[in-house]
């Protein structure tokens, strides 16, 4: 599961040793295979090898790929059902790279033709007459995929294709096939063709797909046509679609040879890990933070004010490292430029910033969990809230955000004694941290706090934290204090948290 980019618009090269000619190709030994036979040989190397079957795809290894791998080895085209977010695309574009790297194709081919099984009357009149000189092109795999985003202006010619009237101009009689411009799904011949959303295909358009699927082949308006398409076709759907705003019909839903249920990360250490894949982050979030965000994400879902049939998805937690990432850069960026801030500059990553010239050392920013409020209004949009819960979105996702806190001091820090930190406040002190006070200000506040040293060990944050993540672990522990009720906190009008007395 995960962010889906698309594939690589860069076409590869291929090597000069391939053959060039039919009669090179087969002086080479090379066999025709269909593309589920490829497929099918090219996944059970990697499984005999141990090869990742399925790079980028998380969480799935002991649920939803072994069935994927069934329905390739059984030879059928697959639709993948399952709510937003949980990684669909991103499993169906993995399946390009079980192809292999490059095929041969009669050079000029509309189709993907293969030399030694023309399908069109043009390109087997073609390697009649030309025999073993006939020139062969070589195709990558990145190549032989095709995607379609379902819409409900989608058109048989855009799938299957319509004619010509250009052609139709040039002279060309109405029958004569040349007069046909082929659509996505034959165009993708010899490779894999997926229909995202398969639901909002209008009826009368999925019943275009069903030769496809069943007899190989494609009918274009009143036209004496058969083309024996070698393609493997999958689909994603989600099954509020079957309810809200379509379905798949029935004879195509008879027609695909598996339905595979995919999901949203089973555990923790698995959505933590989409996180950490998936996220790009401008500042350090560290572990304990990922975690709060995991856990948070995790209690959306299974929260009874969010409508379960829409789904949270995997971006939300993968969006909400990033926001938390960009208010530590922020509080990074406003202090080094502030009059008598921390003094420390902002490391960006990239060598010739400027950002912090002359004012101390570049520190990486690094976020705390008061970073993670905004989420709660930035990201309200990706959940869709039971309509009883009108207006009351962001205080819902606020007591989620509080009790992904607690749950994560619990498991981080259970049996620690932190009674230095409830001792700070003892004598009536405040600690005054918030979203635009430094590290440094945080910390000579708290000046040395007994079992500092092993709560940042429990945080992950090592033996010689920066002040930055000192910083960090400071903050959550006193957030942390406050939720279990140890420690009172307040937030003044100016948006400074203030730690201090008994909650």
């Amino acid at each position: 599961m995960g962010r889906v980019t698309a594939p690589s618009p860069v076409i590869p090269v291929p090597p000069a040793d391939l053959p060039g000619t039919l009669g090179e190709l087969r002086a080479a030994g090379h066999r025709y295979r269909s593309v589920k036979q490829e497929l099918r040989d090219n996944l059970l190397a990697r499984m005999r090898s141990g090869a990742d079957r399925f790079p980028g795809v998380v969480g799935y290894d002991d649920t939803v790929l072994p069935e994927v791998e069934r329905a390739l080895l059984a030879g059928h085209d697959l639709v993948l059902l399952g709510e937003r977010g949980q990684g669909k695309t991103r499993l169906i574009r993995s399946l390009a790279g079980l192809l292999d790297e490059w095929t041969p194709v009669i050079a000029g081919s509309v189709l993907n033709e293969h030399p030694l099984h023309p399908i069109t009357p043009a390109s087997r009149a073609l390697v009649a007459e030309a025999g073993d000189d006939l020139p062969v092109g070589w195709l990558h795999r990145s190549m032989r995929y095709g995607e379609k985003l379902a819409t409900p202006d989608t058109s048989v010619g855009d799938l299957i294709g319509d004619v010509d009237p250009i052609r139709i101009a040039e002279g060309r009689t109405l029958g004569d096939p040349e007069t046909i411009h082929f659509g996505l799904v034959p165009r993708t011949n010899r490779g894999i063709f997926a229909v995202n959303e398969l639901p909002d295909l209008a009826e009368r358009i999925q019943v275009a797909l069903l030769n496809v699927l069943e007899e190989r082949d494609i009918q274009v308006r009143g036209y004496q046509l058969r083309l024996p398409l070698d393609l493997f076709l999958v689909a994603s759907a989600n099954p509020e679609d079957y309810t809200n705003r379509g379905r798949i019909i029935t004879p195509l839903k008879d027609r695909f040879g598996a339905e595979v249920r995919t999901h949203y990360p089973l555990d923790l250490e698995l959505e933590l890990d989409l996180i950490r894949q998936e996220a790009d982050l401008v500042a350090e979030v560290p572990e304990h933070v990922l975690e709060v965000l995991a856990r948070f994400a995790r209690a959306v879902r299974e929260s009874p004010s969010v409508d379960p049939r829409s789904g949270v998805s995997a971006r939300f937690a993968i969006a909400a490292a990033e926001t938390v990432a960009a208010a530590a850069l922020r509080r990074a960026a406003l202090l080094a430029a502030a009059p008598g801030g921390d003094g420390a500059g902002v490391s960006t990553g990239d060598p010739s910033s400027t950002a912090g010239v002359n004012r101390g050392p570049f520190l990486t920013p690094v976020a705390r969990v008061g970073d993670a409020v905004s989420v709660t209004s930035t990201l309200r949009g990706k959940v869709e809230f039971e309509s009883g819960e009108e207006g009351r979105e962001v205080e819902v996702l606020a007591h989620l955000l509080r009790t992904a806190t607690a749950e994560t001091f619990r498991a981080r820090l259970a049996g620690l004694d932190v009674s230095g930190f409830t001792a700070l406040v003892d004598d009536d002190r405040v600690i005054e941290t918030g979203e635009l006070v430094g590290a440094a200000e945080l910390l000579r506040q708290v000046g040395t706090v007994p079992g500092l040293a092993k709560a940042l060990d429990r945080l992950g944050l090592g033996d010689a934290p920066s002040p930055e993540q000192a910083a960090a672990g400071v903050e959550f522990v006193l957030e942390g204090l406050h939720l279990t009720r140890r420690l009172g906190k307040d937030v003044t009008d100016s948006g400074r948290t203030r730690y201090g007395g008994r909650s």
